[in-house]
């Protein structure tokens, strides 16, 4: 049976120090080495894909913090409610620098073998994006 406590732990732990801090091979201890993440946009990710991704992302988002605002662990699986916010100080996706603070929201739902994670599916709205960049004007109903 898997300790739900330490599980919780470890995924708030690891994705602090990654996100927030650009410590990636945090990841090492959490992800599997089969690790594969999924989205909407663009082709899985293994686990070195991913963390670079991150570098990426941080290096346009300096000061990119990401809250886990629920965790929800059953079995195997693990459904994680997040928001990020940063201030665009650099190029992004080959966005020139904003200085715009930008908040968007998602949600990762991972499997797991043993304490590593294998799979994510990751849901976001990168329109949100987007327009907090001034790149696109998102409809108002």
């Amino acid at each position: 049976m898997t300790d739900t406590t330490a599980r919780r732990e470890s995924l708030a732990t690891v994705w602090s120090a990654a996100w927030d801090r650009g410590e990636v091979d945090a990841f090492d201890t959490l992800l599997s080495p089969r690790y594969r993440r999924h989205g909407a946009h663009g082709p899985a990710q293994d686990r070195e894909t991913f963390k670079a991704a991150i570098v990426t992302t941080r290096a346009a988002f300096p000061d990119l913090t990401t809250t886990i605002d629920d965790i929800v662990l059953d079995g195997d699986r693990a459904a994680i409610r997040w928001h990020s916010t940063g201030a665009h100080t650099g190029t992004f996706m080959g966005i020139p620098t904003t200085g715009r603070q930008v908040e968007v929201s998602g949600a990762t739902f991972a499997r797991f073998e043993n304490d590593c994670i294998v799979e994510e599916f990751v849901t976001w709205d990168p329109r949100a994006l987007l327009s907090a960049l001034g790149i696109i004007r998102l409809g108002q109903d």
